[in-house]
């Protein structure tokens, strides 16, 4: 069985990597210009690693004043109904 690939023209490569640089905030500071591909890519695996840990910031800090609160209190079913949503 053979599958044949799609190619990405250098257009549409461009285009990816442009729309790559403009959800980043480092690139965005920095304003218009050409970044290369590898360091674009080095910068997004950087920004993935850095969201990565401030989520698990956050999920630590919500377990830690979920552990304080009463269960049955209305701030405890405010926050559960935040997360449901």
């Amino acid at each position: 069985m053979s599958s044949r690939r799609s190619r990405i023209s250098e257009e549409e490569i461009n285009e990816l990597i442009s729309k790559l640089q403009s959800l980043l905030p480092e690139t965005r500071r920095r304003g218009p210009g050409r970044v290369s591909a590898a360091k674009l890519l080095q910068e997004t695996c950087n920004y993935i690693r850095s969201l990565s840990k401030e989520v698990d910031d956050l999920s630590d800090r919500l377990s830690a004043l979920m552990e304080t609160m009463d269960n049955n209190s209305a701030e405890a079913e405010i926050v559960r109904s935040l997360l449901r949503s």
